[in-house]
């Protein structure tokens, strides 16, 4: 059995449905090379798909609700690869991703890389971007849609941040910043990581030459409580920023 290189993150809040496909994402294209942390938010009425996952996984059912990054830092601490990935449920797979992201990853200086995210309907999206401004929070409140912020079509390249719905970190990097900042409930939390480490002398990279669909909820836009995590983690971010 090959040694995994990679420890797989993924977090369900009421998503298990999405989980299951994503993990048969994982198994069609890359199953050696991954071992996977799945952690249950909440309790789910759709039970996990994982018998025909390897010996290399491990299920966490929280007692209670947690934030995001307090829910990948909890996943991080059975990592015991040098990648540590955390995805999304909502997104899919239609190749192996880490071939690309791993290769940039040999460099010692990178901490963190990211694909190209493509909606359902193949237009990308704006998933590696500049850091936020109060100007450009406001006008997202507003119901603005820029466009990406970085080219695709010009191979891998420093950014400010990358979304957190697919980053695949070197583990060494991740653990001397000391993983998320579990202040950030919802929301953020991948602006500030990415923040903390260029503070730290690591680089931050859009690679397109990997490439993964997401199918975004945009729950926030939709629910009152979710969006006024979004704003508060903004606000948290600018004010620490």
């Amino acid at each position: 059995m090959t040694t995994p290189q990679i420890t797989l993150s993924i977090v369900s809040h009421l998503q298990n449905g999405l989980v299951n496909q994503l993990i048969e994402d994982f198994q069609r294209h890359c199953t050696d090379a991954v071992a996977l942390v799945v952690t249950q938010n909440v309790a789910d009425s759709v039970p996990l798909s994982i018998a025909g996952v390897s010996s290399r996984h491990k299920i966490i059912v929280n007692a209670h609700p947690r934030g995001y990054g307090a829910n990948q830092n909890a996943a991080f601490l059975h990592c015991r690869t040098p990648l540590f990935c955390v995805a999304n449920p909502d997104i899919r797979l239609p190749s192996n991703p880490f071939l690309a992201l791993t290769q940039t990853l040999a460099d010692e200086c990178v901490g963190v890389v990211a694909p190209v995210v493509r909606d359902p309907e193949g237009v990308i999206e704006d998933s590696a971007r500049r850091f936020p401004t109060a100007g450009v929070v406001l006008r997202k409140l507003l119901g603005g849609q820029p466009g990406p912020d970085y080219p695709a079509d010009r191979g891998p390249i420093e950014v400010d941040w990358i979304a957190g719905m697919f980053m695949l970190f070197r583990s060494d990097s991740y653990r001397e910043i000391g993983g998320f900042d579990e202040a950030y409930f919802l929301y953020y939390e991948d602006v500030d990581l990415c923040h903390r480490l260029r503070k730290a002398g690591k680089t931050v990279i859009y690679n397109p030459a990997a490439e993964i669909i997401h199918d975004a909820r945009r729950a926030s836009r939709r629910n009152p409580r979710l969006a006024l995590h979004h704003l508060a983690s903004a606000l948290r971010y600018l004010s620490r920023s």
